[in-house]
């Protein structure tokens, strides 16, 4: 047993690794990740600047520390630290440490991270309370270590993939950072001291290909890989990766996994079908990118699913989409079955779900007020009665969109007049204040049958007077790459149809370019690279999702939708956002 004032740590029985029969491949294996790795670290600009200008802790010079995470991709990380006043010995004990437990664990390692220390500053408990209070819930991204020598210290991913810190309280959980440390560092904690360290790292990965990259130190990006301003390759390869973790989410009858709770690998048990439909609608967008089978085959079963669970009839003219586990029929329901359908005929060139696609509309305009603009939003059921006027402000949108897609495929214009009625109230009502993604894609909608000046400047409104706060939110919130897409399609009908009116508004087009980049390159930070997704109890389960941070790092297949549509948008019109100028 090794004692600090405020830990033990607990030595597990020595095994004698001379004695074991090592198996050539995974011995290889262990080495050529890190053999492969170790020249890239040591000699980068940043490890190396670090080494001449050494770090200091208690005006003394600290050692080189080091941590290594290791990953099989099916349990969560094990954690190595080291120190010592030589980068190569310390690098070299860590090796044999790896090597050492890889091999009497027989452990497939696949993942490799590498964290160096390269900022110290020493805390109190009410210094340390001001740093938690000013962040965002899991928006914490420093290291803590609870004594001087990092005996007992943990990466800022432990902390939060754990749930360590009471971002509610300010303050570490000490139960679960006790649970924590016994159960994966074999330490005991006794308390916590008066003081502790936080810490900042350089940080590398190496993936199971042997891919090697160096990982972003600043607080909004840090933990994840470089990849600089991202090629349409790289979206690519995300749009990909993830409209295929989506579609391995829905089992045999059509239904999906609706999501996770990655800390405690525990299964969101709930359904909404409306969520169901959008998720589907969102693989069918990547499909047109990707064309994989496998996505088309997924999107079937799905909409099957939609049918055969979620659809009810009032009469043989108008139906509805019912949220069974409530008893309820939202107005969302039915307005995201409209576009996911219309949009499947339009890519099958079908027309396999007319019939149902127009009862579906006639429920929308059950619930339509052709005087006001304004839309019900709930019915219970049976008995197709109101239950609630306002439910979320998203289904107006929703719905005013899928009016939209109505009249495309149609031509009737009774979809066309209801969706420029419920305009009109979005306008008189400023619909603005809310952000509203699906604003943006029903005007975009809507006036590409109809770019009218008082729609083509409305849509550029609800961009150009959002934009500023969407710029300065922290968190990944997925839907606003959506909302700046569809501005971008509105500016563009805008410019070409009515000139004037973006000049008249003094629109900022430069603007809106560096938020769509932007708020693009930031939403990498809520995918689920392997880098982070090692630190959760079942790193597999999750990795080449998205998730949302502040929520628990939850992952839900709303969440992937969203993030999927603004991604797709972007690769759409990748060469002309990426393009000098106006084209």
């Amino acid at each position: 047993m090794i004692s600090g004032s405020n830990y033990y740590i607990i030595v597990p029985e020595v095994v004698n690794v001379l004695n074991l029969e090592v198996t050539p491949y995974s011995e290889s294996i262990c080495s050529q990740k890190l053999d492969n790795i170790k020249h890239q670290v040591i000699g980068n600009p940043a490890v190396v600047e670090l080494l001449k200008d050494p770090i200091m802790i208690e005006d003394e010079k600290a050692d080189v520390i080091m941590f290594f995470s290791m990953s099989n991709a099916k349990e969560k990380a094990k954690i190595f630290v080291q120190t010592g006043n030589n980068i190569e010995t310390v690098w070299d004990s860590l090796v044999n440490i790896l090597r050492n437990y890889s091999l009497i664990n027989d452990i497939d390692l696949k993942w490799i991270k590498v964290d160096i220390v390269c900022k110290i500053d020493k805390l109190d408990s009410a210094e340390l309370r001001d740093r938690i209070r000013s962040k965002n819930t899991n928006f914490y991204r420093k290291g803590i270590s609870f004594d001087p020598k990092f005996k007992v210290a943990l990466l800022e991913a432990e902390l939060n993939s754990n749930k360590i810190i009471n971002y509610k309280a300010d303050e570490l959980n000490i139960e679960r950072l006790s649970k924590y440390l016994r159960k994966y560092r074999e330490i005991e904690l006794v308390n916590i001291p008066d003081l502790i360290y936080e810490f900042s790292t350089i940080s590398f990965f190496v993936d199971e290909n042997y891919n090697f990259y160096e990982l972003y130190t600043d607080d909004l990006n840090f933990g994840r890989r470089k990849i600089g301003t991202p090629s349409k390759n790289d979206i690519y390869k995300i749009i990909e990766r993830s409209s295929a973790y989506l579609a391995n989410n829905i089992d045999q009858e059509g239904k999906f996994t609706y999501g996770y709770f990655p800390t405690f690998d525990k299964i969101i048990e709930n359904y909404n079908i409306l969520r169901h439909s959008g998720a589907l609608w969102s693989l069918l967008i990547s499909y047109k990118i990707t064309n994989d089978p496998k996505l088309l085959e997924s999107i079937r079963n799905g909409i099957r699913y939609l049918i055969q669970d979620g659809l009810v009839f009032k009469d043989h003219k108008t139906a509805y989409i019912l949220e069974r586990k409530a008893n309820e029929i939202k107005l969302g329901g039915n307005a995201i079955a409209i576009i996911l359908l219309i949009s499947y005929m339009e890519d099958q060139k079908s027309d396999e779900y007319m019939n149902l696609v127009l009862c579906l509309g006639n429920g929308i305009l059950e619930l339509l007020s052709m005087d006001s603009g304004k839309y019900y939003h709930v019915l219970e059921y049976p008995g197709f009665v109101r239950k609630a006027e306002q439910r979320t402000i998203y289904y107006d949108g929703e719905a005013t969109f899928a009016l939209c897609k109505l009249f495309g495929i149609t031509k009737d214009q009774k979809w066309l007049l209801a969706a420029k009625t419920s305009l009109d109230y979005f306008i008189d009502n400023n619909y603005i204040k809310y952000v509203d993604h699906w604003v943006s894609y029903s005007v975009n909608e809507f006036t590409k049958h109809s770019p009218e000046d008082k729609y083509l400047e409305f849509g550029l409104k609800n961009v150009y007077e959002n934009i500023e706060w969407i710029f300065s939110r922290p968190t990944t919130y997925h839907i606003y790459s959506e909302l700046l897409m569809q501005g971008y399609e509105i500016f563009n009908r805008a410019r070409r149809n009515e000139p004037d009116i973006p000049t008249q508004l003094e629109f900022d087009y430069e603007k809106l370019i560096t938020a769509i980049k932007y708020r693009l390159s930031y939403s990498l930070n809520a995918f689920f690279y392997p880098e982070y997704a090692m630190y959760f109890k079942n790193p597999e389960r999750i990795v080449d999702s998205f998730f949302i941070r502040q929520s628990s790092f939850r992952v839900r297949i709303d969440d992937i939708q969203h993030f999927l549509g603004g991604l797709c948008q972007y690769y759409f019109h990748y060469e002309d956002v990426n393009s000098k100028g106006l084209q």
